[in-house]
């Protein structure tokens, strides 16, 4: 196995890259990024980097040095447009097809967009060029919408409002981030918005954007309601970048299906956003959007490739911090799932929530809570019974409302 390929140069493939060079892998290796900017944390892309607190330079996951010591072909600025597998080539935007005995496919996801969002003023965020535009179009202190109310769209709220700029969210769920943590986080989540000045439109749609002269001015409501807007942030979640994989002949579901070793075929892994595996773990099959994941899953697959033969089967962990509040997350949580507050209380703005599946701890939740939910991990590690809460009475939903 003499060279490897790597199509993906953010945090998954980066990760790839050095785990091979670490491990003893001295043949010819070549990494692959979409965008011209070297390997850089995505992050800081909604918080430090959005608000001016950071450069954009800080992001940056290396320095050249660093960069060099993988001797590596890396192809910044350029983008994969095909795979073939039985002759074992991927073909790159400008023609150029490039051999490999071995490949890591780590392209991540691409965010989602409205019908007719090509106006000024609509933004996404998912790059750093997204960033460093959409933080220049808040320095003009625009009246801000922001599309979508998960991780990313309560994090550029935040931001924005932190800025001291006029916010609204809109999201169809009845409260924000309910598809991770379910109504009672995301009511907390929204008096934390509240809170600090943002306006919410939950449990209504999006009918449409408004626009004049090709820039945005507002947003209409599947109620009527039109939202006046100079800039409109969309956060409607992201589709793994699968597109150039399209007739490969791999597993295209949700992201490229790989199995219990993250290969899609021989020898052929996926890692980060865009892959999907069976973790037996939980006996589910999954694919993660989160920083650590994407670590953790391009070493895992590394590892294979080179002949571990380890399943990947991790505890997922993530966060986010919005204004003065971190949350932190282990685990998974399926819907409706029992939850009990194990430690602190919501109303003090401190606490940790402990989640149960078919009679097992599953997830557990901090908000601003970090020594706490770490200890609690590991009862999502040892698969630990639920009846180990039997005793702390179950959060009621007065308690949050």
């Amino acid at each position: 196995m003499n060279r490897i390929v790597i199509v993906g140069a953010s945090a998954a493939g980066l990760t790839a890259a050095e785990s091979l060079r670490r491990r003893g892998w001295d043949g010819h290796l070549t990494v692959i990024g979409e965008e011209p900017h070297p390997p850089y944390d995505r992050p800081p892309l909604s918080k430090q980097i959005l608000t001016g607190a950071w450069g954009p330079e800080r992001a940056t996951l290396r320095s050249p040095p660093d960069l060099a010591r993988l001797r590596a072909d890396l192809r910044l600025g350029q983008y994969a447009t095909a795979l073939d597998v039985p002759s074992r080539r991927v073909r790159l935007g400008g023609g150029e097809s490039i051999g490999f005995d071995a490949l890591v496919i780590a392209t991540g996801v691409a965010p989602r967009r409205l019908p007719d969002s090509d106006l000024a003023g609509v933004h996404v965020l998912r790059t750093l060029d997204d960033a460093i535009a959409l933080r220049a179009a808040l320095r003009a202190r625009p009246r801000v919408v922001v599309v979508g109310a998960g991780f990313l769209g309560t994090e550029v709220a935040a931001a924005a409002r932190t800025m001291g700029l006029e916010v609204t969210v809109v999201e169809p769920e009845q409260v924000p981030v309910r598809r991770p943590f379910g109504d009672r986080i995301g009511a907390l989540v929204a008096e934390l918005h509240r809170d600090h000045g943002t306006r919410l439109h939950c449990g209504v749609p999006v009918r449409r954007l408004r626009g004049a002269g090709g820039r945005v001015t507002g947003v209409d409501l599947g109620d009527g309601t039109t939202l006046p807007a100079d800039v409109v942030v969309l956060a409607l979640g992201a589709a793994p970048a699968t597109g150039w994989l399209a007739g490969s002949g791999l597993r295209l579901g949700d992201g490229v299906e790989c199995d219990a070793y993250c290969q899609a075929a021989p020898g052929i892994y996926a890692a980060g956003d865009v892959a999907s595996w069976p973790n037996a773990r939980f006996g589910t099959r999954m694919r993660l959007e989160h920083r650590m994941n994407a670590i953790e899953q391009a070493m895992a697959a590394v590892g294979n490739l080179l002949g571990d033969a380890t399943p990947f089967a991790p505890v997922p962990y993530f966060w986010t911090d919005q204004y003065d509040t971190r949350i932190q997350a282990f685990g998974i949580f399926p819907p409706d799932p029992e939850m009990r507050i194990v430690y602190g209380s919501p109303s003090d703005g401190r606490f940790a929530a402990a989640y149960g599946h078919r009679g097992r701890v599953v997830g557990v939740l901090g908000w601003n809570a970090p020594r706490q939910v770490r200890t609690l991990r590991r009862m999502v590690v040892d698969r630990a019974p639920w009846t180990t809460f039997a005793a702390i009475p179950a959060l009621s939903p007065a308690i949050v409302n």
